[in-house]
C-alpha cells in the first residue's frame, strides 16, 4: 500500500459543514495546486512559498472558476505526513470537492487510501506505530474520557513507556550475548542480581500496562451495564428514566420486552452502555424463552448488572435472585447493584424493614428508587461513576485501550517470565537471551520497530479516507 513515489489527495473533512477542506501530499503536491490555483496576489508563485502560508486565490478548471478558496503550504519534513503538503479550504459543495479532486487528479495525483497520510507519517518517522493508531482513537472518541487516553497515546506518552522498557531489555542483552561471545573464558559481563531486578521490574510494567487494559477498553467503548430482574419490575421505566426518552415499550403486561434494547449514556465523561433485558421468570412461551437466554448472555457480558426488584417483594425473593445473579458472576470483578423499585408507592417504613433484610456481598451495592418518578436515579448515577473511578488510574498513568497492544504485552510478560525462572534455574546463557529478545521483538511490535505488512494493513485500512 506504500506509495512513496506518488502525491495523493482526498477530502479531510466530513460532508454537512459550511467549510471543506482537500488534503495533497507528496513530493509534487505544490507543482500539481500549482496548475489549477491561481493566487489573488499574481506576484506569488506558489511553489516558492515558505512552510506555514496561507494564500488565497481561485481554483479554475481552464478559464472556468470553480470556487474561491485558501491554499496551506507545508514544507517537508514540517508537515503532517513529513513530506511536501497543501491543504485547501473550500465551500462544502460536494459539487466543488468532487471538482477540485478530479482537477487535482487530472494534474498527477491520485486518490487518497484510507489512513493513507497517517501511514506515510510512521514511514516518515512523525509518528510511531501506537501514536498513529490513537490518530484514529481520537476522531472515534464520543466522551471526554477516551479522548483524553487517546490524546495521551498519540502524544508519546505510551510510547515513551514501551521504548524505556525496550532500551533496558536491549542492554542487557547484548552483555548477556557479549558472554557469549567470550564462553571458553568464563567472563560473566551481566550482573545477575541486577539483571533479574531489572527483569522484575519491567515484567511489573507490562503486567500494569495489560491490566489497565479492561478499564482502557471499557472507557473507549463504554462500560456495559445489564438491567435484569423480574418482569414488570421496571427495567424499561428505569431505561427510558435514564435516557430521558421513551426507549423501550412500558406495559403492565409481563413479558413485554423480548429481546434485549441497547442504547448509550455519558456520565462524567464517561460512556455506558445500557441493555435492557426480558424478564427473568420461569415460561413457556418459545420468544421469551430466547430473550430470557440472551439476558443470561448479557449478564456475562456486563460489567455491572443492575438487578431490579419491587419494593412490596419480599426480602426473601429478592435475596434468591440476587444470589441467582452471583452465582452467574461469580469469580469476576463485576458488579453487582440491586435496585428496589416503586418506592413512591409505600411508605418509608417498608424502607427501613428491607434494608435489614437485604444481604449484600462485598462488590454489592443497593439503592431505593422510583424509576417511574425518577428519584433516586442522581445517586445511581454516582454508583455507576464510582465503578469506574475506583480503578482508574491518574491522568498521568498511561491506560491501554488496544487489544494489539494488550496481546503484545501479555507475551512481553510470559518472555521475562521465563528469564526470571532461567536465571533461578541457572539455565545456560543463551536461553536466557532468546527469551529477552522475544520480549524486545514484542515490544518493538508495539512501537513498530518491528512489524509486518500484514499488521500494518489491518491497522490503516480502518482509518477513514483523508487521514
Amino acid at each position: 500500500m506504500f506509495r512513496p513515489e506518488e502525491t495523493i489527495c482526498a477530502p479531510a473533512t466530513a460532508i454537512g459543514g459550511a467549510i471543506a477542506v482537500i488534503r495533497i501530499s507528496g513530493s509534487q503536491s505544490l507543482n500539481i495546486c500549482d496548475k489549477i490555483f491561481y493566487p489573488s496576489d499574481r506576484n506569488i508563485k506558489l511553489v516558492d512559498l515558505k512552510g506555514f502560508t496561507v494564500v488565497l486565490g481561485e481554483i479554475r478548471s481552464g478559464d472556468e472558476v470553480i470556487d474561491e478558496v485558501l491554499l496551506t503550504v507545508f514544507r517537508a519534513p514540517h508537515s503532517y505526513t513529513g513530506e511536501n503538503s497543501a491543504e485547501i479550504s473550500c465551500h462544502a459543495s460536494p459539487f466543488i470537492v468532487r471538482k477540485i479532486l478530479e482537477l487535482l487528479i487530472n494534474s498527477g495525483a491520485i486518490p487518497a487510501k484510507p489512513g493513507e497520510f497517517t501511514q506515510r507519517a510512521f514511514f516518515n518517522g512523525k509518528l510511531d506505530l501506537s501514536q498513529a493508531e490513537a490518530v484514529a482513537d481520537i476522531i472515534a472518541s464520543k466522551t471526554s474520557s477516551s479522548h483524553k487516553i487517546a490524546l495521551n497515546q498519540m502524544r508519546g506518552g505510551f510510547s515513551a513507556e514501551i521504548c524505556r522498557l525496550r532500551s533496558e531489555l536491549l542492554n542487557f542483552a547484548s552483555l548477556i550475548e557479549l558472554e557469549l561471545d567470550f564462553g571458553e573464558e568464563d567472563v560473566e559481563f551481566a550482573d545477575r542480581e541486577k539483571l533479574k531486578a531489572i527483569i522484575l521490574k519491567v515484567k511489573d510494567i507490562a503486567d500494569r500496562l495489560a491490566n489497565s487494559f479492561k478499564l482502557g477498553n471499557a472507557l473507549k467503548n463504554g462500560i456495559p451495564v445489564a438491567i435484569v430482574g423480574k418482569p414488570n419490575s421496571g427495567k424499561s421505566t428505569l431505561l427510558n428514566a435514564l435516557l430521558m426518552e421513551e426507549r423501550a415499550i412500558v406495559s403492565e403486561i409481563p413479558g413485554t420486552t423480548r429481546d434485549t434494547i441497547e442504547d448509550t449514556i455519558v456520565i462524567d465523561g464517561i460512556e455506558y452502555r445500557f441493555i435492557d433485558t426480558a424478564g427473568l421468570r420461569e415460561t413457556s412461551d418459545i420468544i421469551e424463552v430466547m430473550g430470557i437466554k440472551k439476558t443470561h448472555e448479557k449478564i456475562n457480558q456486563a460489567s455491572v448488572i443492575l438487578l431490579i426488584d419491587e419494593i412490596i417483594d419480599s426480602a426473601e425473593s429478592i435475596n434468591k435472585r440476587a444470589r441467582s445473579i452471583r452465582d452467574m458472576i461469580r469469580d469476576s470483578d463485576k458488579r453487582l447493584i440491586i435496585l428496589i423499585n416503586k418506592t413512591d408507592t409505600v411508605s418509608d417504613n417498608r424502607q427501613d424493614e428491607l434494608k435489614g433484610k437485604i444481604i449484600l456481598e462485598d462488590n454489592d451495592g443497593l439503592l431505593f428508587i422510583s424509576a417511574k418518578e425518577k428519584s433516586g436515579l442522581d445517586e445511581l448515577r454516582l454508583n455507576l461513576g464510582q465503578v469506574v473511578m475506583k480503578d482508574k488510574l491518574s491522568s498521568d498513568d498511561v491506560i491501554i485501550t488496544n487489544i494489539r497492544h494488550y496481546e503484545a504485552l501479555v507475551r512481553v510478560s510470559e518472555s521475562l517470565g521465563r528469564v526470571i525462572a532461567g536465571l533461578e534455574d541457572q539455565i545456560p546463557e543463551d536461553l536466557i537471551a532468546m527469551d529477552i529478545r522475544q520480549a524486545i521483538h514484542y515490544l518493538g511490535e508495539i512501537t513498530g520497530e518491528i512489524t509486518s505488512d500484514e499488521i500494518l494493513g489491518n491497522i490503516f485500512r480502518n482509518f477513514c479516507i483523508g487521514k
